[in-house]
C-alpha cells in the first residue's frame, strides 16, 4: 500500500488558488505572528478543494516571551506589567486566551495539525517541562493533532517521554534530528546550514527515504516552492500517495 504523503511550504508561496492546484497542504504562518480573522480563514477554506489540508503554528504568544524579535510583527504593544504572563505554555489567562484563538481560527481551516515551534531560550528546566505538561494536558484539541518542534539541548530520551505522555508529534527538520515519536511524522525542512540552501536532488532521495511513515513534509526555505515541487514529483515516481489524507 502507498504511503501517505502530504508535501507543501510553511506558508503561501503563491496565490492562494494558484498554490492549491500544485501542492496539498501548506501550513500557515500568520497564525504565529497575528492570527488572521476567523472570516478570512474561513474564506481560505472556501477557496480550496476539499482534500486540501491546512495545518498552522500557535500563536508565539504561547511559546515565545515578548523578548523573541518576532513581537515585531504582533502589530499591537503588550502592558509592560504582563509582560512575564506571555510565552513558554505559562498557565495564565493570557496564554490560554491565546490558545483559544488559535483554536478558532484552526477549526475554521479545518486544520488536522498544529505545530507548536519553541525558541532556544525554552530550555529543558524542570519550570518548563511542568508549563509544557500543564498546557497539553489542559488545552481543548477538538480532534486537532498537536505536533511539538523543540529546539535547542531538549535530551531526546526526554522529548519521547513527554511526547508519549502528553499525545505529541515530535515534529524535527529530518536532516537536523530525528522524530523520536509520533503516529507519523511532521518534517519542517529549514534549508541545510541556513534558510538560502537549495536542496540537492541527492537531498530529496535522502528525504523520501525517510519518510517511511505517513508524513506532511513541509519546506521553509528561499526555494520552498520549486523544492516542495521537485520532492512531490520525485515521491509520486517512487509510488507514494502525495494526495493520501495523513
Amino acid at each position: 500500500m502507498a504511503s501517505r504523503l502530504r508535501v507543501g511550504c510553511c506558508g503561501f508561496a503563491r496565490k492562494l488558488e494558484e498554490y492549491a492546484r500544485h501542492l496539498d497542504a501548506v501550513e500557515v504562518q500568520q497564525t504565529f505572528y497575528r492570527p488572521p480573522q476567523v472570516r478570512t480563514a474561513q474564506d481560505w477554506r472556501r477557496r480550496v478543494p476539499q482534500d486540501f489540508v491546512f495545518t498552522l503554528k500557535a500563536w508565539q504568544l504561547i511559546t515565545h516571551p515578548p523578548t523573541s524579535p518576532t513581537y515585531r510583527r504582533l502589530g499591537r504593544t503588550l502592558p509592560a506589567s504582563r509582560l512575564d504572563r506571555y510565552g513558554s505554555f505559562a498557565p495564565t489567562e493570557e496564554v490560554q486566551e491565546a490558545w483559544a484563538l488559535t483554536l478558532e481560527v484552526a477549526r475554521a481551516l479545518e486544520a488536522s495539525v498544529v505545530v507548536f515551534q519553541c525558541p532556544t531560550s525554552f530550555r529543558p528546566t524542570p519550570q518548563n517541562v511542568e508549563n509544557l505538561q500543564r498546557f497539553f494536558r489542559t488545552a481543548p484539541r477538538a480532534g486537532l493533532a498537536f505536533a511539538w518542534e523543540p529546539r535547542g539541548p531538549w535530551p531526546a530520551d526526554l522529548v519521547k517521554r513527554l511526547c508519549q505522555e502528553l499525545d505529541l508529534v515530535h515534529c524535527t527538520d529530518p536532516f537536523v534530528a530525528e522524530s523520536v515519536h509520533g503516529a507519523f511524522r511532521y518534517y519542517r525542512l529549514h534549508g541545510r546550514g541556513g534558510y538560502r540552501y537549495r536542496y540537492t536532488d541527492g537531498d530529496l532521495r535522502e528525504l523520501r527515504d525517510r519518510c517511511t511513515a505517513p508524513a506532511y513534509v513541509m519546506f521553509n526555505n528561499v526555494s520552498m516552492w520549486e523544492d516542495a515541487l521537485r520532492f512531490q514529483e520525485l515521491a509520486r515516481g517512487s509510488g507514494f500517495d502525495p494526495r493520501g489524507r495523513v
